[in-house]
């Protein structure tokens, strides 16, 4: 049976013990055991760190003994006095020091761990989240947990400071087209409909706009039935803002403020303002993305005018067909990339899409891969265009210009952690501005909103949206750190005529707008001030602040590939009973 805690409370936490001379009581499970015979020491761990506890042949008798039955993951309490530790450890906060036990209590006994609490582990990944509570006791896991924490800390406290007001939105709401699939939520008096749950409280923050409330802001939960990968899960924290009275530049420099703030009280980094922006354009023609990693070089140069000469089928085909000719120079990429390792790449950009990629390696010599298609000096021309020297490698692809970019831009990451030139103690935050409008869709050849319908085309673009799509951009920007897209904004259409243009612009017929959003086109019928707002994904934040390489290294409870979780076994299937009462009858798919 397990002993109570009648008579001890906690004093201290196990990391906090630092101080020789002092009467303590701390809690925690137990880490690890020495037991030298006639001298014990326990580590007893909590979530700020370990301290030790000695029991000698000075301790009761009764004490020791319990001691001695101690196992890994026990929950104890002990109370005791602080002395120097004869032997230190000065790799630990506490490690100078230990606590000579004079009162132990078991309060929990544990079975054997599936595996061991240690910082480092190989344990499986699968095992460790069927065990997450176990796996939570990890002082890496906890580390991130604490650390996400304070940054949602800084995060509420900034906001507050600069006249926010922190407003809940609901969790259950109408099924509106976001981008992403909803999870949908049957509904038990209304039956054969649904609520969905938020994919963002975009509609309702603008709402609040509409009724005074010209800041708010939520650490809001966010759901998308959409595919995960390392930095996508299906229920995400968006630090969500939406501001009255202001221009794309106020928001902007409202969140440099916060990205200052956080970073300087939660990483102990200089954060410098204003951050440096790109258009879109200019993102895609120099790194192929619109969140690109700027911590490194190898930039995208267009060389269709080099090499237009040149009589090589696949070069000569793209430029015919409207395509261009790009390359990257990785620079001293020549001795790692063997050609073996350059097919490894070819390879990879035929997955993405492209015919393939063309070389120039110049280990003690150019080696070009179409050296029979050239004639003189154009080598040494191509070499020019991308300053390439000896022990670089040139990348070059032709094709269509999204192909190119696209693949380019992926190969130019893999090149860049292949040699090692990514730094990791550095934080490139960058503004990507001047967002295209519309994107074209190649399956139904049409042109869809490449964001939500609400969002303000720039002015001088107005009058392209019915002729022009094409060069329509939007008042809308992305906050990237690292090659990772942290935060979409934008500024909100508010005049009821333009935004009625902007559905019909995207095929929607008056019967759709008024089911889908007719209770927002309403709304705005009785003014609205100008506003605009952005939603910044805390999961991601923290992934990049913690060094973290998926964001199931920062959320307590993830899921794993196909959106189940693990440790509960959810989704599950739920009694016939209850379908009933939702008038739902499952169809069982192959």
């Amino acid at each position: 049976m397990a002993d109570n805690m009648k008579g001890l409370k906690r004093t201290h936490y196990c990391g906090e013990v630092v101080e020789a001379g002092k009467e303590v009581v701390v809690g925690g499970f137990v880490d690890k055991i020495r037991d030298k015979g006639s001298l014990i020491f326990i580590v007893l761990r909590d979530r700020t760190g370990v301290v030790q506890l000695t029991f000698d042949e000075e301790t009761d008798r009764d004490i020791f003994e319990k001691a001695a039955s101690c196992r890994s993951e026990y929950v104890l309490m002990a109370k005791g006095n602080v002395r120097e530790r004869e032997s230190k450890n000065d790799k630990l906060k506490t490690g100078h020091v230990e606590i000579v036990v004079t009162d132990l209590r078991i309060l929990a006994k544990a079975q054997t761990p599936p595996f061991e609490i240690t910082a480092e582990t190989k344990v499986n990944e699968e095992l460790r989240l069927k065990y997450r509570y176990l796996d939570l006791r990890r002082e890496p896991l906890q580390k991130n947990i604490i650390m996400r924490h304070e940054i949602a800390r800084v995060t509420r406290e900034y906001f507050y400071e600069n006249g926010f007001l922190e407003i809940e939105t609901p969790m259950m709401m109408k099924s509106t087209p976001e981008g992403a699939r909803d999870y949908l939520i049957p509904s038990r008096v209304h039956n054969g409909k649904f609520y969905a749950l938020p994919q963002s409280p975009q509609i309702y923050k603008q709402l609040l706009m509409i009724a005074g409330y010209d800041r708010y802001i939520q650490l809001a939960r966010c759901f998308r039935d959409e595919d995960l990968r390392a930095d996508r899960q299906p229920e995400f924290t968006q630090i969500d803002l939406e501001m009255s009275f202001v221009d794309a530049e106020d928001i902007q420099s409202c969140v440099e403020g916060f990205v200052q703030r956080v970073f300087k009280e939660v990483v102990g980094v200089d954060v410098p303002t204003p951050l440096p922006r790109l258009t879109f354009a200019d993102a895609m023609n120099r790194y192929g993305s619109d969140k690109p990693d700027t911590r490194f070089g190898f930039e995208i140069q267009d060389i269709t005018e080099t090499v237009r000469n040149i009589d090589f089928v696949v070069l000569k085909n793209a430029i015919a067909d409207g395509g261009t000719v790009r390359a990257i120079n990785v620079k001293n990429g020549a001795e790692t990339y063997t050609r073996k390792e350059i097919d490894k790449l070819i390879e990879h950009a035929k997955g993405i899409g492209a015919k393939g990629l063309a070389y120039i390696r110049w280990a003690d010599e150019p080696n070009c891969s179409f050296k029979k298609f050239l004639a003189d000096g154009d080598l040494e021309r191509i070499c020019e265009a991308v300053d390439a020297q000896k022990g670089d490698l040139i990348l070059i692809c032709a094709d269509k210009t999204r192909t190119v970019l696209s693949t380019l831009g992926a190969i130019r990451l893999i090149a860049g952690k292949r040699l090692g030139v990514i730094p990791e103690d550095k934080y490139n935050f960058l503004w990507i501005t001047e967002m295209p409008f519309f994107e074209y869709d190649d399956e139904t050849n049409t042109w869809i909103a490449a964001h939500h319908p609400f969002t303000m085309p720039m002015d001088e673009c107005i009058d392209y949206l019915d002729t022009d799509p094409a060069n329509v951009r939007a008042k809308a920007w992305d906050l990237v750190l690292n090659g990772t897209e942290l935060s979409s904004g934008s500024m909100r259409i508010t005049d009821f005529e333009l935004q009625q243009r902007m559905f019909e612009a995207l095929g929607m017929t008056d019967e759709e707008i008024q089911a889908k959003f007719g209770f927002l086109v309403d709304a705005y019928r009785y003014a609205a001030p100008p506003h605009g707002g952005m939603g910044i994904g805390l999961d991601r934040l923290a992934m990049i602040m913690c060094k973290a390489d998926s964001l199931k290294d920062v959320t307590a409870f993830p899921k794993v590939q196909n959106a189940s979780e693990l440790m509960s076994e959810c989704p599950s299937a739920v009694d016939d009973e209850s379908l009933e009462v939702l008038g739902i009858k499952v169809v069982n798919k192959e």
